[in-house]
Formats: structure tokens, C-alpha cells, sequence
């Protein structure tokens, strides 16, 4: 397979910069066996069958870009840098790896001031990133954190405007909990309280995980043959009560629908023999044209970027030239792309 087989020409205008308000008014296309449809999200309650369970990720986004200052004292005089920080990952000893720019203006030991709660020493960097020691841990940290960060916008939203107040509520899902993701689950950034509500009432059922999404899913594939990718890892969990649920709703002939790809990720790395097992743990599951479906019968997901490893994960679902058509008919149709444009639902039998 080559890169090459997942592009698409895409027109400027259709990124979203902004999301659809109320979320589930949003517009869904539906993909079902060789059919097209064109939705909206709240027709998920007349499109989802009874015993039909939603698999949802919990992780919650932290506003993980800070700006702050450094000061230094020497031969120059006391100088002060404006210092931008991404943060990337919580590390086992308390650290934070990080995206500092500039980079070059900041010594190991030298702190950055974010605000009078919250600064950081920088402890050491490789491979063009740093690792950062908060002076707060714990609810003090993601208090202090909260106070002076902002949303950590992808790339393509991010060129186009700031991050401002709205991405707090925008760029979060209804039911964001375990605190840890860099970006968004954003599939699930179309459901609110109504819409729950009248899924529950149709008899469909949600279960939980979490997949800390890391800023490693903006990464570009760079080789031509993918199969030389390597994805970058992000840690998950498979509780052992949502696995149960899962596996039940398999039993008694329901489909399992997750929500994002981040849940399909994390619950085929937790699959084997056709159940769904418990996990803990980082995944780097890769999934292209080819790959075996095990608890996955179809996927609510947004539009991806071309040449992406989600444009691969969605042609594995649907198949190569079936999600070709998506596309063209999604571009035709001017539906919006990206983390805060308009959804699909994939489902790749007609049943």
C-alpha cells in the first residue's frame, strides 16, 4: 500500500474552525453497505437499533498550551524570553514531556513562569523536546493549569485562529472524566445531554473507555510505504465491567459501535479470540487495509485528513474504494471537515 492510495484533493473552505451549535445538530453521513444518506446527528436515534451499545472514550483534554517567561541574569544584563509550551505527556516520575519554542532560549535548571500558582523547571530535552517539573502536582496543578491554559487546537485550526474561551466547552466532550488527552476525541464532541438521553430511550446502550489521545495523532506519515509507519503509542484502558458490557451486547446480537477512533483503536488492541479482554496499558495498534475487525461492527468518526493513518483506519472498515466514494460524495456535498466538522457512520454490512 502506498501513501499515495489515501489522498484526496480537499477545498480550503470545508476545515471547520468552529463547531456545529447545538452539537448534534451537526450534518452525519451515513455510509451503510453500498448506500449513502445524508443525515443529521440526531437521526443516530431513529438510524440505531435496540441493543445497539455506543462505545465512548472518557478521556478529557487538559488546556495543555501555556505561555510564560523566563528570566535570566548575566554579562547582558537581566533579559526576559517569551516561552510557548505544548505539553505531550505525563511521565511515571511526575514530569512532563513538552513542545518549548524556542527551545534554544531555554537552559536546563532555568525556570518558566506560567502565572503566581504555576511555573516549571526544565529538567533535560532530546529529540527536540523537553521535560518539564511542575512546582504543583495533583489537583493543585490541573487547578493552576485550568486557570492559565488554553486548548491545544490542531494544527489546521490552530493556523487559522487562537484558542479562546469557547474551545473550553467546545473542544471537551459531555462526558470527559479521566483527565490526560492532548486533543480531542472529537466523533464525540456531537453528543449532548439530549441526544444521550434519547439514545437511552431507544434501548442503545454506551460503555466507556479511556484512550489519552496524544498530540502524536497530528504526526504526519512521512514514508511512502505505509507499512513502514510506526505509530506513535498512547495509553488506554479496558475496564473489566466495560469489557463485560461489550462482550454481552455481543452475545445477544448487537452491534458494537464505537464512538472516534480512538475507542475502535483501543478496543481491537484489547481483543482476542473475538472477545474484548481488559487492558491496561499504551497501545500503538496500527490499523490499515487488511485488518480483521474483531468487536468493531461499524464506526461513528469525523472526515480525515488525506494521506492520514485515520484516512487508513476508515478505509480498513469500508474498503478502499468505498471510502473513496464517502469522500467525494462528503466533498461534493460540502460537509465539514476535520475535528470540529460534521460526522460519518460507517457501517459496512446493510444490516
Amino acid at each position: 500500500m502506498k501513501l499515495s492510495d489515501f489522498d484526496f484533493d480537499l477545498p480550503e473552505d470545508l476545515i471547520a474552525v468552529r463547531p456545529a451549535k447545538p452539537r448534534s445538530s451537526a450534518r452525519l453521513l451515513l455510509a451503510q453497505g453500498g448506500t449513502i444518506a445524508d443525515r443529521i446527528v440526531t437521526d443516530l436515534v431513529d438510524i440505531l437499533q435496540p441493543g445497539d451499545r455506543l462505545v465512548l472514550n472518557d478521556t478529557k483534554v487538559i488546556p495543555a498550551r501555556l505561555s510564560g517567561t523566563r528570566a535570566r541574569s548575566g554579562d547582558a544584563g537581566n533579559t526576559v524570553a517569551r516561552i510557548e509550551v505544548t505539553l505531550l505527556e505525563p511521565q511515571a516520575n511526575g514530569t512532563w514531556s513538552a513542545l518549548v519554542k524556542p527551545l534554544k532560549k531555554l537552559r536546563d535548571g532555568e525556570m518558566i513562569v506560567f502565572s503566581d500558582a504555576l511555573s516549571a523547571t526544565m529538567v533535560s530535552r532530546a529529540d527536540g523536546q523537553a521535560l518539564l517539573a511542575f512546582n504543583l502536582t495533583g489537583d493543585d496543578f490541573d487547578a493552576a493549569l485550568n486557570a492559565v491554559g488554553a486548548m491545544p487546537l490542531p494544527p489546521y485550526i490552530a493556523a487559522k485562529r487562537p484558542a479562546d474561551a469557547a474551545d473550553m466547552d467546545d473542544y471537551q466532550t459531555y462526558w470527559a472524566r479521566h483527565a490526560g488527552a492532548v486533543a480531542a476525541p472529537t466523533a464525540s464532541l456531537h453528543f449532548d445531554g439530549p441526544l444521550l438521553q434519547a439514545l437511552a430511550d431507544r434501548g442503545v446502550t454506551m460503555s466507556y473507555v479511556t484512550l489519552h489521545v496524544g498530540a502524536g495523532t497530528f504526526l504526519p506519515v512521512k514514508v511512502d510505504d505505509v507499512r513502514d509507519h510506526k505509530m506513535h503509542a498512547e495509553w488506554g484502558e479496558v475496564t473489566a465491567h466495560a469489557a463485560a458490557e461489550i462482550n454481552a451486547t455481543r452475545a445477544e446480537g448487537g452491534r458494537v459501535i464505537p464512538v472516534g477512533t480512538t475507542a475502535l483503536r483501543l478496543i481491537e488492541s484489547a481483543a482476542r479470540d473475538g472477545e474484548l479482554h481488559p487492558w491496561t496499558g499504551p497501545t500503538d495498534i496500527f490499523i490499515t487495509p487488511g485488518f480483521q475487525f474483531q468487536i468493531a461492527d461499524g464506526l461513528m468518526t469525523n472526515f480525515h485528513l488525506p494521506k492520514s493513518t485515520l484516512m487508513m483506519l476508515v478505509s480498513a472498515m469500508m474498503g478502499v474504494d468505498r471510502i473513496k466514494s464517502v469522500y467525494a460524495h462528503a466533498i461534493a456535498n460540502r460537509y465539514r471537515f476535520f475535528s470540529y466538522g460534521d460526522a460519518s457512520l460507517l457501517l459496512p454490512d446493510s444490516a
